[in-house]
């Protein structure tokens, strides 16, 4: 066998999607679950349950179509974890009141399509919560948009009260003066109000951006795990929040230099996106360089999106380009960096 066969060979091996992860595949599965459960949880105490709603439904058709597709593969069980992962993490880009049933829909071109017609788990090219979601988004665009105009919703599912939001917005301005009192004012900085609302913010919107609180608090346990590639995170908000202090304000036609980058860090589609979605092992190179990369170009593209094409949902979209260049970027780690000494596995 020739030098190259060998290389080659060995680049088969370490393309199996947690080759380089320490936790199993159900650990690291569940983990990403529960970070995205309480993002859902948060916003489902202001929207009557609905966001709860749509992530059962979404994880009910989700395991339901794994199960189908298995059929002739029995026992059949979804010990992984990854359908119901799925599920959740694509039920957090949804509008929250959104129909179910578009919910299921996606969940069912996720798991039969995305993911399934390609192989299973770590065969897919695209993330399987992304692909539902712009296969919702292009497919029922009005039913999209209709989702997050409050006179569209209808009765409430449970009897949560509309005071819970004011009791949960109130909170913003008593604590932002007592922060600059006792800790920004330690180092002359001031926090302006408004930031901490958006922890805890419960308009219409998508699940992710009600339940940033949740979110945030479930990416630090995953840090403290360490069931995912954190520096891949860290790159992928660096990029994007260098770009956003550089060149965020200029997009409203402000000074070069005066970015919002606190406003742009909190945001529930750019923690989702970071946390959830670039560090997916499956669907991301599998060398440092690669990832890398794929990381920082990520960072780049949800500025772009997000800045330059006014897209609220920009940090998906540039995952998903991500996602669909990661191919082209393993063709590259099997015959270029890891013939150079750059392709060690993440």
């Amino acid at each position: 066998m020739s030098d190259p066969d060998i290389l080659l060979s060995q680049i088969k091996l370490g393309r199996r999607p947690l080759i380089h992860l320490s936790c199993p595949t159900a650990g690291r599965m569940g983990a990403a679950g529960g970070c995205a459960a309480l993002g859902i949880l948060q916003s489902s105490l202001t929207d009557s349950g609905y966001s709860l709603l749509l992530a059962l439904t979404a994880c009910a058709a989700a395991v339901l179509t794994e199960w189908i597709g298995n059929l002739n593969q029995k026992p059949f069980s979804p010990r992984d974890g990854s359908a119901v992962t799925s599920a959740l993490v694509f039920t957090l880009l949804l509008p929250h009141h959104l129909h179910p049933l578009l919910a299921a829909a996606g969940m069912v071109f996720a798991m039969g399509v995305v993911k399934r017609s390609f192989g299973g788990l770590g065969a897919n090219w695209l993330n399987p919560a992304l692909g539902a979601w712009l296969f919702v988004r292009l497919a029922w665009p009005g039913a999209f948009t209709q989702a997050l105009d409050p006179a569209s919703w209808g009765a409430p599912v449970a009897g949560f009260s509309g005071e819970v939001a004011g009791r949960f917005n109130a909170f913003d301005g008593p604590l932002t003066a007592w922060l600059n009192r006792t800790v920004f004012s330690l180092a002359g900085a001031e926090l302006p109000e408004g930031y901490l609302g958006l922890l805890v913010y419960t308009g219409n919107g998508a699940v992710a951006e009600r339940g940033l609180l949740g979110l945030i608090l479930g990416s630090i346990i995953l840090i403290g795990m360490r069931v995912n590639r954190f520096w891949m995170s860290a790159l992928f908000l660096g990029v994007y929040a260098l770009l956003v202090r550089l060149f965020g304000d200029r997009s409203g036609g402000g000074s070069l230099g005066a970015g919002d980058v606190l406003g742009a860090l909190f945001s529930g589609s750019v923690i989702t996106a970071a946390f959830l979605m670039i560090t997916d092992p499956a669907t991301g190179p599998k060398s440092r360089i690669g990832a890398g990369f794929a990381a920082a170009a990520a960072g780049l593209g949800a500025f772009f999106f997000q800045y330059r094409g006014l897209e609220p949902y920009g940090a998906y979209y540039a995952v998903g380009l991500m996602n669909a260049l990661v191919p082209l970027i393993r063709d590259f780690e099997c015959r270029g960096w890891y013939a150079g000494g750059l392709g060690h596995e993440v």
